[in-house]
């Protein structure tokens, strides 16, 4: 069965016209069924008995396209493993587990008043935002 989410997607290469192919597809529905936000190298584990002559470079391309197209949103961490949210390509809050690096969304209603509170505050004009709480998940407090 294909999400709704999928659907979007598929409909927003086929109108740019890029071609799906199987490994395309794969990824997108990984995206767009993720709860957790995977990296290129948990995409790439997830396909590669599917398909098993892909590289990694595949998924970095198709990810570098959907970033570039609004489909997926990238969350960059210092680490330099940068985590990816199809399901919900905009900005939103994020909660970040620092042991196990699990990460949620978080529900927190409208934040335009707090950028637009920014911007009149600083004079900047805000193209875009990030909100992440870091702290340990229940799983890791429970083994501490």
């Amino acid at each position: 069965m294909i999400s709704d989410r999928v659907t979007q997607m598929v409909a927003r290469l086929k109108a740019v016209n890029l071609r799906l192919t199987p490994q395309r597809l794969a990824i997108l529905r990984i995206l767009a069924d993720s709860e957790g936000h995977p990296s290129i190298e948990e995409i790439y584990r997830r396909m590669k008995p599917d398909f098993p002559t892909m590289s990694p470079a595949t998924v970095y391309k198709t990810l570098t396209l959907l970033k570039a197209l609004g489909e997926v949103l990238e969350l960059g961490f210092p680490d330099g493993v940068n985590r990816y949210d199809g399901s919900k390509p905009y900005p939103h809050p994020h909660v970040i587990c620092l042991k196990c690096k699990k990460i949620m969304d978080l529900e927190m209603g409208n934040l335009q008043p707090w950028i637009e509170a920014a911007a009149r505050e600083t004079g900047f004009r805000i193209l875009q935002h990030r909100l992440d709480f870091f702290g340990l998940c229940p799983e890791c407090r429970a083994k501490e």
